[in-house]
């Protein structure tokens, strides 16, 4: 890993922070060539969502991945392979997958050996089609059943949160480089309890009921599931977006909990330092704090960690060390999956089996609540 990023070139570095989705370098359902050096001339560190962001079949989704891995192998000069990620909060999105309850139901089932079942189904589904990790499990303890998005969450209580997260993790991930892929962890953190139950809106804690309930499940994952990665939520806490927090990226979730795996940005989070939260006027400025704060790598496109980060370089605003540093987690990464060794699949893709529709239906069962009337109180 260290040999290979001692021949980077910096714009080869920055290409392993980057990403682009799926259908910037298709053309219908084959891989335009040209647009794809446009795009990777260097590499790239993550593609985004081949099933997820196109209409392709999954037979499709795999030779598509197949493709890119061998135009990234054979026509950029070092050669080294993407990462895939796919959306799975409830089954992986890609057409013909196993659709699963959704976070709250799979909660309502008490039961964290359900959770790791569907997390080991939805690997194997996802590595079938070429991808390597996926962005789940939700570890958001929410609070506030006005935000639109409670059905990704395991409910209120942070100890059921965290149990559950636990198994999610440990199930996508216990495959190894054969079947198992990266776990999410999001939305790091606080993103269940957003002011009047608005989407991205900032919560209102303090540091003990922060630590005390809404961090609880995340440092469960990193302490007992050995998570790989880690995503930021969209929010300020105290007026400091989650994305810009060294405080909670760094001296909380590495130093204090000991993670070494990578934190990836939520979709265009470094370019919302500019135009949501405004504490930055530039794209530049936005990646060098991004970066600084711990985020290594920028999904779903490069709009940041491209020409702008070049710039805080070449300015010196920010040490190319740092860039090393995220480099170095996101190679590691690409290694422990094997990419390295053969990033290729078997091209008939996805083909969910009799037992995850099995698995999709005794969860559905598990996670059916009956309230008994008794006396006039349910």
């Amino acid at each position: 890993m260290h040999d290979l990023l001692d021949r980077m070139t910096l714009d080869e570095k920055l290409a392993q922070l980057g990403s682009t989705y799926v259908y910037k370098i298709l053309d219908g359902n084959e891989l335009d060539h040209g647009r794809a050096a446009g795009v990777m001339e260097h590499g790239i560190g993550h593609i985004s969502r081949i099933g997820g962001a196109s209409a392709l079949e999954p037979h499709e989704v795999a030779e598509i991945a197949n493709t890119i891995q061998h135009h990234l192998l054979t026509r950029t000069r070092l050669g080294v392979p993407a990462i895939v990620h796919e959306e799975c909060l409830a089954g992986v999105m890609v057409k013909g997958a196993t659709s699963f309850p959704q976070g709250i139901g799979i909660a309502a089932t008490w039961d964290p050996d359900i959770s790791y079942a569907v997390g080991r189904s939805i690997a194997r589904q996802m590595r079938a089609g070429g991808a390597h990790q996926g962005l789940a499990p939700v570890l958001d303890v929410c609070r506030d059943p006005r935000w639109g998005r409670v059905e990704e969450t395991s409910g209120e209580d942070p100890y059921l949160v965290a149990s559950m997260g636990v198994a999610s993790i440990r199930g996508l991930q216990a495959g190894g480089n054969e079947d198992g892929v990266i776990a999410t962890a999001k939305h790091f953190a606080g993103h269940g309890a957003p002011e009047g139950g608005m989407n991205s809106a900032p919560p209102h804690f303090g540091p003990r009921e922060l630590r005390e309930v809404y961090l609880t499940p995340f440092e469960a994952a990193v302490r007992v599931a050995d998570v790989r990665s880690f995503m930021h939520a969209y929010h300020e806490i105290d007026g400091v977006p989650c994305i810009a927090n060294r405080e909670l990226l760094v001296d909380t979730l590495r130093v204090q909990w000991g993670f070494d795996g990578t934190m990836v940005s939520d979709y265009n989070g470094v370019e919302e330092l500019v135009a949501t939260h405004r504490i930055v006027p530039t794209l530049s400025e936005a990646a060098a704090a991004s970066l600084e704060a711990g985020v290594d790598v920028e999904l779903p496109n490069t709009a940041g960690y491209g020409e702008p980060l070049k710039a805080a370089v070449v300015s010196g605003r920010i040490v190319e060390a740092v860039v090393d540093r995220s480099v170095a987690r996101v190679l590691r990464q690409k290694f422990e999956l094997g990419l390295f060794e053969d990033p290729m699949i078997p091209p008939t893709g996805l083909r969910p089996s009799a037992d995850d529709a099995a698995l999709a239906r005794r969860a559905a069962e598990a996670s059916v609540v009956l309230l008994k009337n008794n006396a006039g109180v349910l």
